[in-house]
């Protein structure tokens, strides 16, 4: 009997082929306003050199901030290739899609009420509304076609941190630019806010519709499953158009609003900290019965249940095989917490169909676990079904 065909496979097939549109789309018109437009100026050099200056500002810190949700998301961490598509998906995707529709909005605006309504109605009202739907797209993407990587609210806030830091980056280019070319402390300004006040603004914003769409993975409600999205997405739209409409009437009325844009982003830090201790309770909680059915140890388990888990799996418990045996254990909680949901809620979930196969691996790592740290190797257990409830 042949391998069981995958049932995600059409839908991840279709969200490939959607992705690659997206990113044409993006890299098209990223290339049109990064190389064509200076190419068409009376000093395509000085523009070329501007652009340059801002790559230099805007790029190297984006490694930095990439690390601090990496720091949060201490419990089955998010896989490095989809949080790479996530940001690859902000910054080229969504910038570039975003950076045409909002020029466009601009040109006719312009026609209709000169300079000033053209640009109020792009930071107002093209940019919140675009920009925003573009970088939850990355989340609904992995939410709809990657589902067995999408776990709830800490995936989403996750997720949409990526994604937003991608845009925020490749803009920043476009800003520091910009600021390059103008006089005096212009750039060193606009590093400051930008870059060091209040980088993480766009993140701020995104994660509002992260939170909706891990929300919607979360509930067995069918209006909530619609909803929560919905929600978030407004919320992050009308964070969006707060901020730039300060901007857009006094940059120094932005710099007054900072104390408390940076305690909003504050708050919601220890609002994602409450949801990662969460998680780790899913897990621990729905580990337990391995533990009885002898699927695990109490250490293993304690392992696997630790926000440290992975650090402790590398220094002391294997190295390589350790961090798989805790990333396996941590998927297998949560495809019974999934199964669990999706019976109480009479659904269907993927998950159901990943806990023998997890239980399988999980043993097999035993194994590999024990041959690097020199101890009998396990013998096999009965294998049984999902966990009720």
């Amino acid at each position: 009997m042949g391998p069981r065909p995958d049932p995600e496979l059409r839908r991840r097939l279709a969200g490939a082929a959607l992705y690659g549109a997206g990113m044409i789309a993006g890299a098209t018109s990223l290339a049109y306003f990064f190389v064509l437009v200076p190419l068409a100026s009376r000093d395509p050099a000085a523009r070329y050199a501007s652009m340059g200056v801002g790559a230099l500002y805007a790029l190297p810190p984006l490694a930095i901030y990439l690390w601090i949700p990496r720091l949060f998301d201490r419990f089955d961490p998010e896989p490095w290739w989809a949080l790479a598509l996530v940001l690859g998906w902000g910054a080229i995707a969504a910038c570039g899609i975003s950076a045409a529709v909002n020029t466009e909005v601009e040109r006719l605006a312009a026609g209709v009420g000169g300079r000033e309504y053209a640009e109020m109605m792009g930071a107002c009202v093209s940019a919140p509304l675009v920009e925003e739907a573009l970088k939850g797209a990355a989340v609904l993407g992995v939410f709809y076609f990657l589902r067995r990587e999408f776990d709830g609210a800490v995936d989403g806030v996750i997720y949409a941190t990526f994604a937003a830091l991608g845009f925020a980056a490749v803009e920043n280019v476009i800003y520091y630019g910009r600021a390059a070319a103008g006089p005096g402390d212009t750039l060193a300004t606009t590093f400051v806010v930008r870059g060091v006040l209040a980088p993480w603004i766009h993140p701020l914003y995104t994660s509002m519709t992260g939170l909706g769409v891990g929300i919607a993975r979360e509930t067995t409600r069918r209006w909530l499953r619609w909803a929560a999205p919905a929600a978030g997405y407004v919320v992050a739209v009308a964070l969006h158009f707060v901020w730039n409409a300060a901007g857009a009437k006094s940059g120094f009325l932005t710099v007054l609003m900072l104390p408390m844009w940076l305690f909003f982003v504050l708050a919601f830090g220890l609002l994602l900290a409450s949801l990662v201790a969460r998680k780790g309770r899913i897990i621990r909680a729905y580990l337990r019965d391995e533990v009885v059915l002898g699927n695990l140890t109490p250490d293993e388990m304690r392992l696997v249940g630790s926000a440290f888990g992975g650090l402790t799996a590398t220094f002391a418990w294997g190295g390589e095989p350790g961090r798989r045996f805790v990333r396996a254990g941590a998927r297998l909680a949560l495809c019974k917490w999934h199964a669990g949901r999706a019976r109480r809620g009479r659904t269907d979930t993927v998950s159901t169909d990943w806990i023998v196969p997890l239980r399988h691996e999980l043993f097999a790592l035993r194994s590999e676990v024990a041959r690097a740290l020199g101890r009998p190797v396990p013998q096999p257990r009965a294998w049984v079904g999902p966990r009720g409830g």
